[in-house]
């Protein structure tokens, strides 16, 4: 399978967050090649701050797999995790994690605490950074940009 077909999911999940006023970031778990959930950031609609896309993918997928765990899944996210998103991959025990947008200020995979890497951390996937990069950055920046303008 190649990484662009679930990544398009998560970067159409993105563009509809965005589309609704949230953030774009969108994720996707993948299983035995199945896409089994996909999920677009809404803590704003849901008003919950936890409901980032990674955390709602994670809690569909728990769902459709009915299980805590999600050995064997693969998740693909527009950006790269926060702490919080990081910690629910790893008790998720998602296998692989495929990101597009590094995330110097808020990420925490490869940037901030390096969640992975910590002694305390429990389980580590796999983590691919860059997938689709230049797409899923733009997604943001034009976000943002749009946000200051009518701030302005």
């Amino acid at each position: 399978m190649s990484d662009i077909v679930p990544m398009d999911a998560a970067v159409q999940a993105a563009r509809r967050a965005a589309a609704g006023g949230e953030v774009p970031v969108g994720a996707a778990i993948v299983r035995n090649g199945a896409l089994i959930a996909v999920a677009a950031n809404a803590p704003r609609r849901l008003r919950d701050p936890t409901a980032h896309a990674e955390i709602l993918a994670i809690r569909d997928a728990c769902r459709v797999l009915d299980s805590e765990r999600l050995t064997g899944c693969d998740l693909y996210v527009t950006l790269e995790p926060c702490a919080m998103c990081a910690a629910a991959i790893s008790f998720a025990r998602i296998r692989r994690l495929y990101f597009g947008a590094f995330d110097p200020k808020g990420g925490a995979v490869e940037h901030g605490p390096c969640f992975f890497r910590q002694p305390t951390c429990m389980h580590a996937p796999e983590v691919y950074g860059g997938i689709n990069e230049r797409e899923c950055a733009a997604l943001l920046t034009a976000f943002f940009r749009d946000a200051r303008e009518r701030a302005g």
